[in-house]
């Protein structure tokens, strides 16, 4: 530790020169709070039984690698160790169709907050913060392709009703770990092929927003936000949940607006996005994944647009209201190693933001002096910022870059190595 602190003397003098403040940085990253999603431990399966008449699809994970989570207790071990391997405290994004229902089908509409009440005892004991989703896929009246938007009243219904139990199931777990539940709203919902009519399931899907959301419940424990999409498998020529459809919904009702960096066209950032969306909206929620043609999730890594994100979420000023989740599932690779990835490198991103000059290239940007903003951008990149996390992680008590990994693989050979 004391060859490290040598070093981040050093590196931090590197930076004090442009007047950032390293120390502040580390601060700052320390109080943001990444929302790891459980679906990656188990490639989206969940724990509902086979009374579930589960089907319809709406998410792919491919790969078989050995060792996947197959019970409740199983997967918390694993966020357990992919936790213990990430610095911060941080918190979980957990789909309704991880309920604890103790082996007795309970159906969408019907679960309350006793089926996830292990879950925030067990949040609550690792000093975790939780986030929800409703789950609008892989069940028997998802089977078409719609729920929300649903041309069979009774159907609609069905999933109107289950979005109000999730909604009350978020405002209880915010309740009871003090820091308020983002509870996101996603459906699969669209046409295969070209439709006849475009406005009827937008207008369907409205009515059926406004009356899940129509019980107002308090901020400090549910936030509400709803998901775009820009195409699905079975769904590539209409979906019904598209960004223009959530934008103005999430505008007009004042709701959060989910931006997933996979849902959009190929060429298309959600970066450029953030300081737009959030002149309208109360609150942000990212899903933060790497698509590597469209909506492919795979693990994110520190790339062009990660840095984008998270140097527009520490630029906008406004990181209190924007909330950051991950969103990918890649069942090809150890599943907690992905995790472990995708978690530091969304940490590293926020800190290389954080130690931008950001007072010295606003002032070169309002002067005009580009010449001197592009120099000074790139002239950044070059400094010792790999020191600053590698001080970051020893101060947070988690392996540094490359040593982690030891502690994965030990953990493969001991634990996942047994499921097989």
């Amino acid at each position: 530790m004391k060859n490290i602190e040598r070093m981040y003397e050093k590196a931090r003098e590197c930076y004090a020169e442009l007047d950032v403040d390293t120390d502040k940085a580390i601060k700052q990253l320390s109080d943001i709070a990444i929302s790891l999603h459980c679906w990656q431990g188990d490639d989206v399966g969940g724990f509902e039984t086979a009374g579930a008449e589960l089907s319809g699809g709406g998410i792919q994970a491919t790969g078989n690698y050995p060792g996947k989570a197959r019970t409740i207790e199983e997967l918390r071990g694993d966020i357990e160790k992919a936790l213990s391997l990430i610095p911060g405290k941080h918190r979980l994004n957990l789909h309704a169709c991880y309920l604890d229902n103790g082996g007795k089908f309970v159906d969408r509409n019907e679960i309350t907050v006793e089926h996830f009440q292990s879950w925030i005892d067990w949040a609550k004991e690792n000093g975790l913060g939780m986030d929800f989703n409703p789950t609008y896929f892989s069940h028997r009246k998802a089977a078409d392709g719609f729920t929300l938007s649903h041309i069979d009243k009774g159907i609609r219904n069905f999933w109107i009703e289950h979005g109000i139990a999730c909604r009350k199931i978020g405002a209880a777990i915010g309740k009871q770990l003090g820091s308020p539940a983002v509870t996101n709203v996603w459906i699969p919902d669209g046409y295969k092929d070209i439709p006849a009519d475009r406005w009827s399931p937008r207008k369907r899907l409205i009515e059926s927003l406004d009356k899940i959301f129509s019980e107002k419940l308090n901020p400090k424990f549910n936030l509400d936000a709803v998901e775009s999409k820009l195409f699905g498998i079975g769904a590539e020529s209409y979906t019904v949940g598209s960004h223009e459809f959530y934008m103005g919904y999430a505008v007009s009702r004042q709701k959060l607006l989910c931006l997933d960096a996979g849902h959009f066209h190929p060429t298309e950032v959600i970066s450029d996005k953030i300081s737009s969306v959030l002149m309208f909206v109360p609150e942000l929620l990212l899903h933060v994944s790497r698509p590597v043609r469209w909506d492919s999730d795979h693990v994110v890594i520190l790339n062009d647009e990660l840095y984008s994100i998270a140097r527009e979420a520490v630029r906008s000023g406004k990181l209190d209201k924007i909330h950051i989740g991950l969103d990918f599932f890649d069942a090809s690779i150890n599943r907690i190693a992905a995790w472990v990835i995708g978690t530091r490198n969304m940490i590293k991103a926020l800190l290389f933001a954080m130690l931008e000059p950001a007072d010295m290239l606003d002032k070169f940007e309002n002067d005009g002096d580009y010449t001197s903003r592009l120099a000074v951008l790139e002239d950044i990149k070059t400094l010792p910022f790999g020191t600053i996390w590698e001080y970051y992680c020893k101060k947070s008590g988690v392996p540094a870059d490359t040593l982690w990994l030891k502690e994965i693989k030990k953990y493969e050979k001991n634990v996942l190595g047994k499921r097989i």
